[in-house]
C-alpha cells in the first residue's frame, strides 16, 4: 500500500544512506588489506634481492 505521508520515502532514504555508508568503510577496509599484501610482498621480493645480491 502507499503511504501518503512520505515516511515511507523518508525511511527509504535513510536506509540508502546508510547502506552507502556501510559500502565506503567495506572498500576502505578492502583498500588497506591490498596496501598491506602488496607491501609484504614488496618487502618479501627486497629480502629476496638482498639475500641473492652477490
Amino acid at each position: 500500500m502507499t503511504d501518503p505521508t512520505g515516511e515511507s520515502k523518508e525511511r527509504n532514504r535513510e536506509i540508502a544512506a546508510n547502506e552507502s555508508a556501510r559500502q565506503a568503510v567495506s572498500s576502505i577496509r578492502v583498500s588497506v588489506w591490498a596496501i598491506a599484501v602488496a607491501v609484504i610482498i614488496g618487502l618479501a621480493a627486497f629480502g629476496w634481492v638482498m639475500v641473492n645480491n652477490k
